[in-house]
């Protein structure tokens, strides 16, 4: 994801807004009426931000003249204690928004930092790290986004998207020869066609079949090894099954193309950030 523009993240926002205030906010429609405010806005861990547009977005949507003073941009690296920067505008739509604003900010600049992590952990100039469709419900568009921020690529981003071959597909078709020939009889040739492979054999028919992407899944760095020499080039080659921060920098001298982690995003905690300082004016 290149751009969050509010066309493609406003209906997911809304719902989250729904969620958090079926009838209104009672504890703030208690104490305020019109009253304007400034708070600021602080990270309390080090990372890298991404989301500060969801972020803004949450506010815009509940009060049209909020205002917003930032200090750091996405993909930004912040320390704790940072001012981030100060939002200000109606004190309500504050209060309200703040912990939906912040749910999407933290959750996101969590991704970015374990992304981050990860991919200085390879340490890589040829090897990409990819996130995959492993990813919270709703929040597919903000946590591949985040990823991009940490310096990591998307794969496709759902089902309509790119064809994948998984076990499951190869043991339905009958076979991953089959299995290839259905998929591209039906599908425009645009479209690669990616095969999931666990032995060498699959590797080998996969090839036959002039599979465009072979992943390499659960293999250990000896078999990825033996199959990249079989696949010697013919097909891009992508890596996959229990790779984490503890052991992606041994894949970094492999002669593959990507390696794909659902850790990325169901791994990655939160950066803490908060809102404090509030000032009625």
């Amino acid at each position: 994801m290149r751009e969050l523009k509010p066309i493609l993240i406003d209906k997911y926002i809304l719902a989250a807004l729904q969620e958090d205030m079926t009838s209104g906010d009672i504890t703030t429609d208690a104490i305020l009426k019109d009253e304007r405010a400034e708070v600021n806005l602080r990270a309390k861990d080090k990372g890298i931000l991404a989301g500060l547009d969801v972020f803004k977005r949450v506010f815009e949507i509940l009060d049209q003249e909020v205002a917003f003073e930032f200090y750091f941009s996405d993909g930004d690296e912040v320390n704790n204690k940072d001012l981030i920067g100060k939002i200000s505008g109606r004190a309500k739509a504050i209060l309200e928004g703040e912990r939906t604003a912040l749910n999407f900010l933290q959750r996101m600049s969590g991704i970015a930092t374990y992304t981050k992590k990860m991919v200085d952990a390879l340490d890589s100039d040829h090897v990409k790290i990819l996130d995959t469709r492993k990813t919270t419900p709703n929040m597919r568009i903000f946590e591949k986004y985040a990823v991009t921020l940490g310096g990591g690529y998307n794969h496709r981003y759902n089902l309509s998207d790119g064809i994948m071959l998984k076990d499951n597909h190869i043991d339905a078709a009958g076979g991953i020869r089959e299995a290839v020939e259905k998929v591209r009889r039906l599908n425009p040739f645009v479209k690669k066609i990616e095969v999931e492979v666990e032995n060498f054999d699959q590797v080998r028919e996969a090839l036959e079949a002039k599979a465009d992407i072979i992943m390499l899944d659960n293999m250990d760095i000896e078999e990825i090894k033996e199959a990249c020499k079989i696949i010697n080039k013919r097909a891009i080659i992508e890596c996959s099954g229990n790779i984490s921060l503890e052991n992606i920098n041994s894949y970094r001298d492999l002669d593959i193309d990507y390696i794909s982690s659902g850790a990325i995003t169901y791994s990655a905690g939160v950066l803490d950030l908060s809102m404090k300082n509030l000032k009625i004016y």
